[in-house]
C-alpha cells in the first residue's frame, strides 16, 4: 500500500513512557491495537517527547520506561510484522512539522482544547504552565499528519484533539494548496479519469459548491477513490478542487471511538500510577493476588454476615470485566444475601487476573533476555516511519515554499 494514497487506511496511535504498563492500558488501549493491525496499516509509537510535557523533571523515568513499554506491546500481542514499531523522538520529522504547524496555529485553538484545563487541575503539584505543555496538542497533530493517517483511535475524551488536529490540516491546506497553475493541473487531472466519470464528477461538484450538498461530496470522493489510472498527486488535487479548496497536502484524519472496557481501579477509581491503584503487566501472582484480596469492599459489610450491593464495591466493578454471567449472578445473589463472603466473591478476579496476565509475564521474560531482538524490531520500524515522514515533509516543505536546494 503506498504510503501517501488517499485510500490508504492507516492508524495512528502512541503511548507515554511514564511508568509500568498495567491492566487499564491492556483493556483500554492494547486489546484494540490487536485487532486494528490486523484490518488496518497501524504506526504504534513510543511517545517519549510527549511524555516530557509533564516528566520534564524527571525524565529517567521516561528512558526506563521506553524499551519496557516495548516489551509489553510485543508480550501483549502487538506484532512487527503487522504494524510498524517506533520512538517519537527518533523521528525528528515529528519536531521539525510540529515548528512548522506552530506557525499558522491561533493561539485560541490551543488554548480551548478541554484537557488542557483539566490536566493543569488535576496536577497541580506540577508547574504545567510551559510553552511545551500549551503546544503539546499541536505536537499530537504534527505526530498524526506526519504520517497521512487516516484514522485515529481515541476514546470520547480525545475526539477534541483529532478535531485540532483536522482544523490545523484544513488551515494549512488552504493557506498552502493552491498553486497559480492549481486550476488548470485539476482540469488536466479530470481528462484522465475518462468522459463518464469526469462528467459525473464536474456535477457532483457543482451540486456541493453551489448547493452544499453533503452527499454528493461523499459521492465524488468515492469517484475518486475508485480511479485506479491516476496519479496521488493528481487524486489529492481533484479532492481539494472538488471542495473549492487546494491540493490537500495533509489529509484530515478521522477519530476511530475505540470499543473498550474502563478498567477500574482497585480503589474504586479509574486505574492509573498517579492514584497508585494498579496492577501492572508483568506483575507477579502473589503480588496482584494480595493486591486483589486488600481491595475495599461495600464499606456495609462489616461483618461476614451482613448482606451488601456490589454496585458500591469496586470488585464487583472487575467481575463485569473478567467473570461469566454465571459468575456474576452468583455474586450478586451472594452477597447481596451474605451467602458467600468478600474473599470467596473475589477469588473469580484473582484467578482471572492470573489467567490473563500469566502468559504476558513469560513473553515480556522472553524479550527482556533477548533484547537485541527488541533493539531491531524497534530499529526496523523507525526506519519506515521515518520514510514515511520525510515524504510528507519533501510535500510540505515544497508547498510552503522552503525546499530550498
Amino acid at each position: 500500500m503506498d504510503p501517501n494514497s488517499s485510500q490508504s487506511q492507516r492508524v495512528l496511535s502512541g503511548m507515554r513512557p511514564t511508568g509500568a504498563l498495567h491492566l487499564g492500558h491492556l483493556h483500554g488501549v492494547l486489546y484494540n491495537w490487536l485487532k486494528l493491525q490486523h484490518t488496518h496499516e497501524c504506526f504504534f509509537f513510543v511517545a517519549d517527547w510527549h511524555a516530557l510535557t509533564t516528566e520534564y523533571d524527571n525524565t529517567r523515568v521516561i528512558s526506563q520506561s521506553v524499551m519496557d513499554m516495548v516489551v509489553d506491546w510485543l508480550a501483549v500481542g502487538v506484532n512487527p510484522n503487522a504494524a510498524t514499531l517506533f520512538v517519537q523522538s527518533h523521528i525528528p520529522e515529528h519536531a521539525e512539522l510540529h515548528l512548522l504547524l506552530s506557525m499558522i496555529t491561533p493561539l485560541g485553538w490551543l488554548e480551548r482544547v478541554p484537557t488542557y484545563k483539566d490536566q493543569q487541575d488535576k496536577l497541580k503539584e506540577k508547574d504545567l504552565a510551559t510553552y511545551g505543555f500549551l503546544g503539546y496538542p499541536l505536537l499530537q497533530s504534527a505526530d498524526i499528519l506526519v504520517y497521512k493517517a487516516s484514522h485515529v483511535p481515541v476514546g470520547e475524551d480525545q475526539v477534541a484533539h483529532v478535531e485540532l488536529t483536522r482544523e490545523v490540516a484544513r488551515r494549512f491546506n488552504f493557506l498552502y494548496g493552491k498553486t497559480p497553475d492549481f486550476e488548470e493541473r485539476a482540469k488536466l487531472a479530470i481528462a484522465k479519469i475518462g468522459k463518464k466519470n469526469a462528467k459525473l464528477y464536474r456535477q457532483y461538484r457543482k451540486r456541493y459548491q453551489e448547493q452544499g450538498d453533503q452527499e454528493s461530496l461523499e459521492i465524488a470522493h468515492a469517484l475518486l477513490q475508485s480511479q485506479q489510472n491516476i496519479s496521488i498527486r493528481d487524486r489529492e488535487c481533484l479532492f481539494g478542487y472538488l471542495r473549492g479548496e487546494g491540493k490537500t497536502i495533509l489529509p484530515e484524519p478521522q477519530p476511530l471511538l475505540a470499543k473498550t472496557l474502563k478498567m477500574t481501579g482497585l480503589d474504586g477509581q479509574k486505574m492509573s500510577k498517579s492514584y497508585q491503584n494498579t496492577i501492572s503487566l508483568r506483575e507477579e501472582a502473589a503480588v496482584a493476588e494480595k493486591k486483589i484480596r486488600t481491595m475495599p469492599t461495600d464499606p456495609s459489610r462489616v461483618k461476614r454476615t451482613d448482606p451488601g450491593e456490589p454496585q458500591k464495591c469496586p470488585v464487583w466493578q472487575l467481575h463485569k470485566i473478567y467473570s461469566s454471567d454465571e459468575v456474576q449472578h452468583w455474586v450478586q445473589e451472594g452477597c447481596r444475601s451474605a451467602g458467600i463472603g468478600c474473599i470467596e466473591c473475589k477469588q473469580p478476579v484473582i484467578d482471572a487476573v492470573e489467567s490473563e496476565l500469566k502468559p504476558i509475564r513469560e513473553r515480556a521474560l522472553e524479550y527482556q533476555q533477548d533484547v537485541s531482538t527488541v533493539r531491531g524490531i524497534i530499529r526496523e520500524g523507525c526506519d519506515k516511519a521515518r520514510d514515511v515522514a520525510r515524504a510528507t515533509l519533501d510535500d510540505v516543505r515544497e508547498a510552503i515554499g522552503m525546499a530550498h536546494g
